[in-house]
């Protein structure tokens, strides 16, 4: 019997993170989670402090990093993924993607373990070409208010590829397309959380523009399996990971809407700043070179999800947040 991987996951008590911890513990790896828990919850996580081959850092990775022992792996998935958080903490959403992934990279050099690197399909900003291939490089404002997230993910990608090409780092870095499941804050503002927190209060669905913007959204346990092959993979190039069933912000909240039996109506509010009007994801190279595509139907994701939500107390439910982008 072969020794015991060690794997980082930072970011572990987010959305993401805690799914790809359950994933590693799964596939009998000591898995050290990492969090400043800025966002994330440790109730995502709780259930795996009672196991031997897991462990809990409550650390900023902007600040220096020091983790005993080897390592095999690291994930860098710390980061606010929500319009709703990187507006209100612009300068720690800059930090964690320039600081925190500068800081990594070096641990993963020290260390002599493969890092993958948590990108978004918010590189591509609002794109021109549709769907996104991995050659797109993107029409982003920088300056925009969603820059700093956006611009802080491009850096992340630029960084990471130079420690690969000049220290040789052995780097992956995945492209996420909006992912969606249990665990995902229900006020953080994006445009599925947002719908389904207002059908199950009974509230108007609102929708900012006229609703023909496009989403494409993937199911978490889908995204996590492509997760887990992009790192086990030799491929060192950017890969977008997403679910390609393309539908517009319209036709989703009319889905919510049948799928909670609400007769509530759809409310059009004014367009945010750069909001992207198109996202698909091009999974060409996910299909090739992984063999992954997605497997879990919109409709049943959303039925899992939806359960999920309304396990919640009265009090989640009911906390609204009404300021959100169509992410």
């Amino acid at each position: 019997m072969g020794k015991q991987k060690r794997i980082l996951i930072t970011g572990a008590a987010g959305f993401l993170g805690s799914h790809l911890c359950d994933r590693f513990i799964l596939g009998d790896y000591h898995v050290i989670g990492m969090d400043n828990l800025i966002t994330g919850e440790l109730r995502n996580i709780e259930h795996l402090f009672k196991l031997e081959n897991f462990e809990f850092y409550h650390h900023d990775v902007s600040k220096f990093i020091f983790v005993p022992g080897e390592l095999d792996y690291i994930l860098h998935f710390a980061s606010p993924a929500s319009p709703i958080d990187y507006l209100k903490i612009p300068i720690q959403t800059l930090k964690v993607g320039s600081l925190g992934t500068h800081n990594l990279l070096g641990l993963a050099r020290a260390k002599n373990a493969r890092i993958l690197i948590a990108s978004t399909s918010e590189v591509y900003g609002d794109p021109s070409v549709n769907p996104q291939p991995e050659e797109y490089w993107g029409n982003v404002n920088p300056v925009g208010p969603r820059g700093v997230y956006d611009e802080a993910k491009r850096f992340q990608e630029a960084i990471t590829m130079a420690y690969h090409t000049f220290h040789g780092v052995e780097t992956r870095i995945v492209r996420i397309f909006n992912t969606y499941g249990p665990r995902m804050r229900l006020n953080d503002g994006r445009v599925l959380l947002a719908f389904i927190g207002q059908a199950l209060r009974e509230e108007p669905l609102t929708i900012f523009g006229d609703g023909s913007q496009t989403r494409s959204f993937c199911y978490v346990d889908d995204l996590i399996e492509g997760i887990y092959r992009l790192l086990h993979s030799s491929y060192v190039q950017p890969m977008n990971i997403g679910n390609p069933d393309e539908i517009t912000i319209r036709q989703f909240g009319e889905e919510i809407l049948k799928l909670t039996g609400s007769d509530q109506e759809l409310i059009c509010l004014p367009l945010p700043t750069d909001d992207p009007k198109q996202r698909r994801p091009d999974i060409t190279k996910a299909k090739a070179i992984l063999g992954w595509e997605p497997q879990v139907s919109r409709n049943e994701g959303l039925k899992i999800t939806l359960e999920y939500f309304k396990s919640l107390s009265k009090m989640e439910i009911e906390h609204k947040d009404f300021y959100y982008y169509n992410k």
